[in-house]
């Protein structure tokens, strides 16, 4: 159980940056000496295991008609309608490639539609884009599948949320952040929130089995107390999972966050009355806290996934389907293929470019050492199950975990003495006061953090 309570003296000591390890290695790690053709490789390994492995696809669609000020995703905004149709012209393109590099017989049992603001396109752009994913992928049918697209309520209906499920999503994620009319018009995102609880029931009433939403704790303006009525009345339509994230206020890296008042910004001791006040309604309401952002009901995947050690993070946050090949299509997309990462380019004319000349468009990757793996199945132990069993650890890769993390475990002893961990004579147990520091820990792991000491590419933990 997490605690809603965090020592005061804590904040200072443990409000530092660092990775929120959606991967390990981190982005950060990939270079341009990875290129299409070592992906290629890597895929082609994928391909020849015994076992085909079953996919996943992100797609992202970066246009969005309006700029929220907090946002750090990678988007453009436009209203010009026309340079989407061209970035689809340019997805198809794409898609076929990727298509043609994995064996049919690897079903897609994981699809998200990310952005920027999916919706941005319209019914007959959406499908059309499931189209041709249809034709280059063996896409799912069952029931089970997770087929997911994220929305901006500002920008459907109930009628395309309907016609949504009719085109093969189960699943919606819904964009709210806050409530609260003075944060809305600080970030420059205003929106109606009886529309917006409309959606999220219609959404069950059209069939989708999961309704995810997203806020944002720490934006400027935000009170303990004006926080706690977003909150409560997000709990009146119970979805099924809820992603409740810090803002990282880095407007040295993000323009867009230049537009917002730093000193409207809350201390980091308003934060932690934000995040303590949220986690108590969220769990007294019945959520499991998944770990860092993320909470949902007992009966969801991830609580589930949780249970059973098949939880995962991904460039989405928090997952099920461990044992998928993670496929990124779209301009900065991020994929993951064995023992391999690879991100598109950044930029859609380099992106568009390198497409129109036929070739895929990698800008990085990374493949990973057999220490990489290792390392990134302890942070994983630490931020999916928050504990690692050393016998497990050193059954797979045969080592000695004591003695191989000797310099770890001894950079651990002062968490324990804070209270964050537990640390046994074959395991390292997450205390209840740790569960919000998990970052802290799997950081004590990493070891490619000697060259970022000051985190200065990082967001704060608290």
């Amino acid at each position: 159980m997490i605690t809603t309570s965090f020592p005061a003296e804590l904040i200072t000591k443990y409000g530092l940056a660092g990775p929120r390890y959606t991967s390990y290695p981190t982005a950060l790690q990939f270079h341009e000496g990875f290129d299409a053709e070592a992906y290629r490789r890597h895929v082609q390994n994928s391909n020849d295991d015994l076992i085909p492995r079953p996919l996943s696809l992100y797609v992202h669609l970066p246009f969005c008609k309006e700029l929220c000020y907090y946002c750090a995703c990678n988007k453009k905004v436009t209203r010009n309608i026309q340079r989407a149709e061209v970035y689809l012209d340019h997805l198809d393109m794409e898609i076929k490639m990727q298509g043609r590099l994995f064996d049919r017989d690897r079903q897609v049992i994981q699809l998200h539609f990310g952005g920027g603001t999916p919706t941005y396109f319209d019914d007959i752009q959406l499908k059309h884009i499931v189209e041709k994913l249809s034709r280059s992928f063996l896409l799912s049918r069952s029931s089970s599948r997770e087929f997911s697209i994220e929305i901006d309520p500002r920008t459907v209906n109930e009628e395309r949320v309907a016609y949504l499920a009719d085109i093969g999503f189960n699943r919606v994620s819904m964009g709210i952040q806050d409530f609260d009319p003075d944060v809305q018009k600080a970030v420059n995102r205003v929106q109606d929130e009886q529309q917006t609880l409309r959606l999220i029931e219609a959404a069950r009433e059209s069939g989708f089995n999961s309704v995810s939403v997203d806020l944002i704790y720490g934006l400027p303006l935000q009170t303990a107390k004006s926080f706690e009525k977003t909150i409560d009345s997000v709990l009146s339509v119970r979805p099924n999972r809820l992603s409740v994230y810090n803002y990282a206020h880095l407007p040295h890296l993000f323009r867009a966050q230049r537009m917002i008042d730093s000193e409207q910004v809350p201390t980091p001791e308003v934060r932690l009355q934000l995040l303590a006040s949220t986690i108590s309604k969220l769990v007294e309401a019945g959520y499991v806290y998944i770990g860092m952002d993320h909470f949902a009901l007992p009966d969801d995947e991830l609580a589930l996934a949780m249970e059973d050690g098949t939880l995962q993070r991904n460039f989405q946050g928090y997952s099920t389907c461990r044992e998928t090949d993670l496929v990124g299509l779209g301009v900065s997309a991020i994929g993951k293929v064995g023992n391999s990462f690879v991100q598109n380019r950044k930029d859609i004319r380099d992106w568009q470019a390198a497409l129109e000349s036929g070739e895929l468009p990698v800008w990085r990757g990374l493949s990973m050492s057999g220490e990489d793996k290792l390392r990134r199945d302890v942070v994983s132990a630490i931020m999916c199950q928050g504990y690692v069993q050393f016998e497990e650890f050193e059954r797979k890769y045969k080592i000695d975990f004591s003695n191989h993390f000797a310099l770890e475990l001894e950079s651990l002893k002062p968490l324990e003495a804070d209270g964050l961990i537990e640390l046994c004579e074959q395991s390292i147990e997450v205390t209840p006061t740790g569960l919000l520091l998990l970052r802290i820990i799997a950081m004590k792991f990493d070891e490619y953090l000697i060259n970022d000491l000051q985190g200065k590419s990082y967001s704060k933990v608290i």
